[in-house]
């Protein structure tokens, strides 16, 4: 009698990409609880442990989810995009009014939902719709179009900037310009990924850079800002971050505080840190957006350079998944996915060390809050879901390839 192997199935499973985001939740419940311990609040220092448990809750989410749409097949997520896409949009119009007042004024955006002392994000759950949804539009459109004309190009941008624009003009409605900036890079990548003519990307990225250019210059002017101020595009708030950006240390009890005691607090931390758990430097809002302050400081270079390295291996990983499929439509997801997590790590890390401006974008995988772990969560989900069914649809091919040899 053969003995059944529980574990035939492992191959399906990419361990490359899971042991990557369990080294990161790692760090991120250890960075958590010294942030919490450290905290001016005192609520959360007197128990940081409640902190990073109510954090582990949300892992645990994360794993669920991932187990469950490692699992879906492509047709199944082909079916349900649109409709995953729809409700997403939904609940972004819902948050237009009914945003937590609250968490509004702290934060000066209207993008959180409250449920009494449950709060949630739905911009960060949008992303993956929004990934979806492109990937769905890209892959029908290069099925009906083999041969690719500039007109034929240009159909595709209408489509995908139509499927973009609706999420970009809800979340500039919230106020919420680094998650705009987010769904701007998903949308960059996979319109790169597309196929599109050169011809049409070198112009595009051409007034990108025309237009990036034009408004670092008036950001940097008062008449400009007077301008990018009257047409709703920036607003005080945002300016101040910019300031901040350009001189962290002109204010440093002020508006640039945050930044400048981020640096100061990464630059404490030398080569090797202080050890865990040492913080001479306080910075506000250290659990979430300058978590990466923490690791500077406790594990000094060494930790940081380590944290930065397992992020590479994860999007080396990502990108490897990428290439060994032949799903068009796994393609772009896993293209936005890598798009939207790689954005998340540049902007944040690129923020707590003073080298672009501080947005609000969380750590993937390390940040406190549990919508955008849920967020990364699923998108990891997505990736590991192209390698366990295209492993499947290999075996699957060999054995009827085997039962035809034997007749």
């Amino acid at each position: 009698m053969e003995k059944k192997n529980v574990f035939r199935n492992d191959n399906r499973i990419d361990y490359g990409v899971i042991l990557p985001v369990f080294l990161l939740c790692l760090v991120g419940l250890a960075s958590l609880y010294v942030a919490l311990f450290h905290s001016h609040n005192l609520a959360e220092s007197a128990n940081p442990i409640k902190g990073v448990l109510k954090q582990g809750v949300w892992y645990v989410f994360g794993v669920i989810a991932v187990a469950i749409i490692m699992r879906i097949s492509s047709r199944m997520l082909w079916l349900l995009t649109p409709y995953i896409y729809g409700l997403g949009l939904v609940i972004m119009a819902l948050l237009v009014r009914f945003y937590d007042p609250d968490i509004a004024a702290f934060t000066g955006s209207r993008n959180w939902f409250s449920f009494g002392a449950f709060t949630v994000q739905p911009a960060e759950l949008m992303k993956i719709a929004m990934i979806m949804m492109l990937a769905l539009v890209v892959t029908k459109h290069n099925g009906s179009y083999r041969e690719r004309t500039l007109q034929t190009d240009g159909l595709l941008i209408g489509k995908m900037l139509a499927v973009t624009l609706p999420v970009i003009i809800l979340v500039l409605l919230q106020e919420d310009f680094g998650t705009m900036l987010v769904f701007l890079a998903i949308f960059g990548g996979i319109f790169l990924m597309s196929g599109i003519s050169w011809k049409i990307v070198v112009p595009v990225i051409a007034t990108f850079v025309v237009i990036g250019a034009g408004t670092i210059f008036l950001v940097l002017t008062d008449g400009g800002r007077a301008f990018l101020e009257n047409i709703g595009l920036f607003s005080e708030y945002q300016f101040k971050r910019i300031d901040a950006w350009l001189d962290p240390f002109h204010d440093v009890q002020g508006s640039s505080g945050q930044v400048a005691k981020a640096i100061m607090a990464i630059g404490s931390g030398g080569m090797f840190g202080k050890g865990f758990n040492v913080s001479d430097v306080y910075v506000p809002v250290r659990e979430s957006d300058m978590i990466f302050s923490v690791i500077g400081e406790n594990f000094g270079f060494v930790g940081s350079t380590f944290v930065i390295l397992l992020y590479f291996i994860l999007i080396y990983r990502m990108i490897r998944v990428c290439f060994d499929t032949n799903n068009e439509f796994y393609t772009y997801i896993a293209t936005g996915i890598i798009m939207m997590i790689l954005f998340h790590v540049f902007e944040n890390i690129g923020a707590n060390i003073g080298l672009l401006p501080l947005t609000g974008i969380p750590l993937p995988f390390i940040s406190q809050g549990g919508s955008a772990l849920l967020s990364n969560m699923i998108g990891i989900g997505l990736i590991l879901s192209m390698r366990y069914h295209s492993v499947d649809q290999e075996s699957e091919t060999l054995k009827r390839g085997s039962r035809r040899s034997k007749r």
